[in-house]
């Protein structure tokens, strides 16, 4: 590798926590927005409390994830009503466009990674085509979900692309975890 080009780092990574570990945030945080989606998309009228226990989860799952505090605070209401969207029905799938750039924010990608936006907006336009009622939704979901995961890691590896400090503009302070 030349020794004008820097090795790319998780910019999470590098944030000072006031509180946990990394991995640990990361992790609880990534399993309470699943968790809490897949609770309030089982939920129905009849059992309103799972409603409120998926909403809840879903919401605290973004909070603690590793990232700047006004990052995780600006992505929460919008990502956690898109939860509540999707209980239309398979019609909806093209709305999870709105939790990944919630995800592509609280990640710190770069501005050019958002590129990827299109992979759920197709999703979404797509997965109508073959799925009309409600009870193909967990299908839908799951489907759905893998391009998600795609697009992410797609993110990621764009993100990761190799530059050269002068062109980053990107300085090795760390950040302190608001």
């Amino acid at each position: 590798m030349p020794s004008d080009r820097i090795r790319w780092q998780e910019p999470t990574r590098a944030l000072e926590l006031r509180w946990g570990n990394y991995t640990d945030r990361y992790l609880a945080g990534l399993i309470l927005i699943v968790a809490g989606a897949i609770q309030l998309q089982g939920s129905n009228t009849w059992t309103l409390p799972l409603l409120l226990i998926g909403t809840i989860a879903h919401a605290v799952g973004w909070s603690i994830l590793p990232s700047k505090g006004w990052r995780r605070m600006l992505v929460v209401v919008p990502a956690t009503f898109q939860i509540w969207l999707l209980l239309t029905g398979p019609q909806s799938m093209w709305t999870l466009t709105i939790p990944y750039v919630a995800w592509l924010i609280v990640r710190h990608r770069p501005l050019r990674s958002y590129v990827t936006v299109a992979f759920p907006i197709a999703n979404g336009i797509v997965i109508t085509q073959f799925f009309h009622e409600y009870a193909g939704m967990p299908a839908a979901l799951a489907i759905s979900m893998a391009v998600f995961v795609a697009a992410a890691w797609i993110a990621r590896a764009i993100a990761t692309s190799a530059r050269s400090p002068s062109q980053s503009g990107e300085t090795s302070a760390k950040f302190v975890d608001n």
